[in-house]
């Protein structure tokens, strides 16, 4: 079993219970999935770029991405509707932890000049959404086998009715915000 899940059954949610006055273990705010998404305007033109996200995506989650496709066409960007535009994985279980694990003890702090994140990443439903410049940060990516850099939006859902309650929940799993992070 995972480090950070059984840290969050021990500690977390009963604080977060105790935090929030809440009478149900079932209220207490959890995180649902991880979704890990590369947006490719370059796949029009060059379907290599494709298929290297598509394997960077796959390496940095362990799982085969899905390639999402134009839903509408759009004449001045050149796009008609089912064309490759980019490609998303959905983590859940026991990768989402892992993952998450990761992201925070490895990822983040290989970042140059990483302060932080901001809270402003919350969309107030208390899912928080950060996005990295490129794949380089993933130790799992090996420098001299990428094309180009390529950045990736990370969201991670939670079961939080609000940006506070989420706040709270990444804090105590050990995200690291921003001294200031206030919603």
């Amino acid at each position: 079993m995972n480090i950070l899940k059984e840290h969050y059954r021990q500690e977390v949610a009963p604080a977060l219970m105790k935090e929030y006055s809440l009478k149900n273990t079932m209220q207490v705010p959890q995180i649902s999935k991880i979704v890990l998404n590369v947006g490719l305007g370059e796949a029009l033109t060059n379907n290599k770029a494709l298929e290297a996200a598509v394997s960077d995506l796959a390496t940095i989650s362990g799982q085969q991405p899905v390639v999402t496709k134009a839903r509408m066409s759009i004449a001045n960007f050149k796009l008609r509707e089912g064309v490759p535009v980019g490609a998303k994985v959905t983590l859940r279980g026991e990768r989402m932890w892992s993952f998450l694990d990761r992201l925070m003890n490895i990822t983040l702090p290989r970042v140059r000049d990483f302060r932080g994140l901001p809270a402003r990443g919350f969309d107030g439903r208390g899912n928080f959404t950060l996005g990295m410049r490129d794949q380089l940060a993933f130790p799992e990516i090996d420098y001299d086998k990428i094309d180009k850099m390529r950045g990736l939006e990370i969201t991670i859902v939670t079961t939080a009715p609000d940006d506070i309650q989420g706040l709270s929940l990444l804090t105590m799993l050990g995200m690291p915000f921003q001294d200031s992070a206030k919603v």
